[in-house]
């Protein structure tokens, strides 16, 4: 039997099925040509940077670091070029294995092994760190010749900080060391983030630290292609770092040399500034340390030797040490008593040997007193009682605000970082420091050893050679800074620091000429007399001797019986010339006693130096640093004269 077939429904289904393929062909070229208008029109320009990357790598050019001057040019911070052996430890199967391999082709100390260690234990694994630095051209053809062996293990050519005196004024120009990881983070989140890539050291204290900025330079880019297996085929464009600027300070290092060596061995500090401008001179801190050491990675062993010295070599004693000033201060509370009214020059007192507040005798320093004394005497002949008396009558408020606008207590704004406050007491000082009720009630009693630069007080030599040089120059503060000019490496302009007068002292100038006049006395026929002796120049000074452990009242002193770490420090301000001051400055010789005798001899040299432009003779340098009675001062040399140590290579 035939069937019979509906033909139209046939074609009608088959239309419909045409149609439908039809639609859908038409909707998937649609959905690809629109793909490609929005790839090719819409992110064409983020598309086209993401296969320029793939096709490019942008390589970082580390900038040259700006080099240190002293005042005269003497470079203090430079550069150099050098081979490492580095290691990226992420590509060592076995770290030991491998140094133990490397130590057989080349030299590697145990040093090396200790410093490599800790940067290890400081860095990312996928870092690459230097094992051995400086190689020779003889030790990188070595190593050449055994380079398959190595996996993760390359030389590198690398530029390295060098200090090349070593030691001398390392408080003042600070180190580099290796990024930490909290300073990476800082970077990472501030604008400078993109001008440390590929920069693995940055300044870590002084100047290297506090200008930053201006020592680091701008950091270039070398654009390269590359092929699809990551090798760098040619250089496809270039922007060169721009190298760091000089930074030239006010210090003169050789006076910093001369100042150091007549310390010796001996710890202690000293700041000598210029009055009329607040430009540094000399900024010493004993003892010191070797910045050298932290250029490649300090090792383990060398930065525990200096962490856990009793002599602190890295406490930068000028600038955050703080000491009781002793009889340095009786000036400035003369000044305060001149100031407010409490006496006049020639009110004269009669000096026992003591004085007596309650039941508590406070004993002067010479046995049986100084007799009748007036302001003049008082300061050249350093009498104790004077002071007790006059504190009590200032009280504890009024003499906080009168050394106050020296500078005592306060920070002086210097242009490095980690100033300290020091402590000038007062009332409310004491109630916001404390605890308990009976501890922050101020006793009348505590007040009477202020007047001698003892109890709370404690100061920098920073501060006291700021307040010291303020009184030289006629009452008027100048800001204190090491700094001199910036000069931009590119265009060679200078930046120099502007000299900031902080505003006057509220202080008569026939009352400032009262207490210059005895501080010269001082020096002429007072306690430091012996050390100024025969001096081509007149000048100002005030010695002083500041306990660092309490005695019993009945009991006295003596040095030899005390442990050295216990004994008085040394302490002397002076300015010169008295008429014109160009120089002043505060000093301080830790334990070492009476100020005249260990402390002014210093001062005597540096004022030799600065105003005669004469040298200690050897024989000198070496009777001071013994720091017994001052030597006679000899013939003097002419500072052309003095060998210079070169730098070392």
């Amino acid at each position: 039997m035939t069937e019979l077939r509906n033909v139209e429904a046939d074609l009608s289904r088959f239309r419909t099925r045409v149609l439908v393929a039809s639609v859908a062909v038409v909707l998937c070229f649609g959905l690809v040509a629109a793909r490609l208008v929005y790839l090719q029109l819409v992110r064409y320009d983020d598309l086209m940077e993401q296969a320029e990357n793939n096709r490019t790598t942008i390589v970082p050019i580390v900038p040259n670091r700006g080099l240190i001057l002293d005042r005269n040019g003497i470079v203090l911070a430079t550069n150099y070029s050098a081979y490492t052996l580095e290691v990226t430890p992420s590509k060592v199967e076995n770290l030991e294995r491998t140094l133990d391999e490397l130590s057989q082709v080349l030299e590697i100390s145990p040093r090396d092994r200790r410093r490599f260690k800790k940067l290890v234990e400081e860095s990312k694994s996928f870092e690459s760190l230097p094992l051995r630095t400086r190689l020779s051209d003889e030790e990188v053809a070595k190593f050449a010749a055994q380079r398959y062996r190595f996996a993760g293990v390359e030389i590198k050519a690398r530029l390295f900080r060098n200090y090349p005196y070593g030691e001398l004024a390392s408080h003042v120009i600070g180190y580099i060391g290796r990024i930490n990881t909290a300073e990476k983070e800082k970077l990472d989140e501030s604008d400078d983030e993109a001008n440390y890539r590929g920069t693995d050291y940055i300044g870590k204290l002084g100047i290297e630290q506090s200008f930053e900025e201006q020592l680091h330079g701008t950091t270039g880019v070398d654009s390269v292609e590359t092929s699809a297996g990551g090798r760098a085929m040619r250089k496809l464009g270039s922007s060169p770092a721009t190298p760091g600027n000089t930074v030239r300070l006010s210090i003169d290092i050789k006076l910093q040399h001369m100042v150091e060596e007549l310390f010796g061995d001996r710890r202690g500090a000293l700041v000598a500034l210029d009055p009329t401008t607040g430009e540094i001179l000399a900024f010493v801190s004993k003892p010191t340390f070797d910045p050298n050491l932290f250029v490649d990675g300090i090792d383990s062993e060398s930065w525990q030797t200096l962490n856990e010295s009793p002599d602190k070599p890295m406490l930068n004693r000028a600038l955050r040490g703080t000491y009781p000033p002793g009889s340095t201060y009786k000036p400035f509370m003369a000044l305060a008593a001149l100031e407010t009214g409490k006496r006049t020059p020639e009110q004269s007192f009669s000096d026992p040997g003591f004085f007596m507040f309650g039941n508590h005798r406070f004993r002067d320093d010479k046995e049986g007193g100084h007799g009748v004394v007036n302001m003049y005497s008082s300061i050249v002949q350093s009498c104790d009682t004077y002071y007790y008396m006059l504190a009590n009558d200032l009280g504890v408020d009024t003499i906080h605000e009168q050394m106050q606008r020296f500078g005592f207590g306060e920070l002086t704004g210097i242009d490095i970082f980690g100033e300290v406050r020091g402590l000038l007491p007062s009332t409310e000082w004491k109630r916001k420091a404390y605890k308990r009720a009976d501890q922050q009630k101020w006793y009348a009693g505590e007040t009477i050893s202020l007047g001698i630069g003892q109890g709370y007080n404690n100061f920098t030599m920073l501060q006291l050679a700021s307040a010291t040089a303020t009184l030289a120059n006629k009452g008027v503060k100048m800001r204190p800074h090491l700094v001199k000019e910036v000069v931009d490496i590119m265009t060679h302009a200078p930046t120099t620091t502007a000299q900031q007068a902080m505003g006057e002292v509220i202080a008569k100038a026939a009352n400032i000429a009262v207490i210059k006049n005895a501080l010269v006395g001082v020096n002429l026929e007072g306690t430091s007399a012996a050390a100024f002796r025969g001096a081509g120049y007149t000048s100002g000074g005030k010695t002083g001797t500041a306990q660092v452990v309490q005695i019993k009242q009945n009991e006295k002193y003596v040095a030899s019986r005390v442990d050295e770490h216990f004994r008085d420090h040394a302490l002397f301000t002076a300015f010169a010339p008295a008429e014109n001051p160009r120089i002043a400055l505060a000093m301080v010789v830790e334990n070492a006693g009476f100020g005249g005798q260990n402390a002014a001899p210093i001062a005597r040299r540096i004022f030799d130096y600065w105003l005669l432009n004469q040298y200690p003779s050897e024989q000198d340098m070496i009777a001071v640093q013994k720091a017994q009675a001052p030597a006679p001062i000899g013939t003097p040399r002419n500072v052309a004269e003095v060998p210079w140590p070169p730098a070392p290579k």
